[in-house]
């Protein structure tokens, strides 16, 4: 079944995704393919002096919230002087057991907050058990 969500532009096929808490739960052992998309904005402008080098963002798609484990992929960009605006993408493959959920994380070090824009997304498929 096909169910539309609140949200403009989003749908969701299946009991795994929970729009509220942001967690796909695998209903089945096996290996899953996750892809997000981010547009991520700055959401004031930096101030003079304040250097972009060293600022970077890292955009995680973690098991059961343990981004430090193994068990994540991980993407790093480094935030350039130019542009309030940035798009990271993360993809791969990684092994849920029945009932562990997956989840986005953003690590920023940019000094300047950030918020997730519309037209992001976070998806998971399952290839096989």
């Amino acid at each position: 079944s096909l169910s539309q969500p609140d949200r403009e532009g989003m749908f969701h096929r299946g009991p795994g995704l929970n729009l509220t808490s942001g967690q796909y739960t695998a209903p089945i052992a096996g290996y899953y393919t996750f892809s997000t998309t981010l547009h991520i904005a700055r959401t004031e402008p930096r101030r003079k002096g304040q250097g972009c080098r060293g600022s970077r963002l890292r955009v995680l798609i973690c098991v059961q919230s343990l981004c430090q484990h193994n068990s994540n992929l991980e993407s790093v960009s480094r935030l350039g002087s130019s542009g309030d605006l940035f798009t990271v993408s993360v993809t791969g493959i990684l092994y849920l057991q029945a009932g562990q959920y997956a989840s986005v994380f953003v690590d920023n070090t940019a000094g300047s907050p950030l918020t997730v824009r519309r037209g992001s997304h976070f998806s998971a498929v399952l290839l096989g058990v």
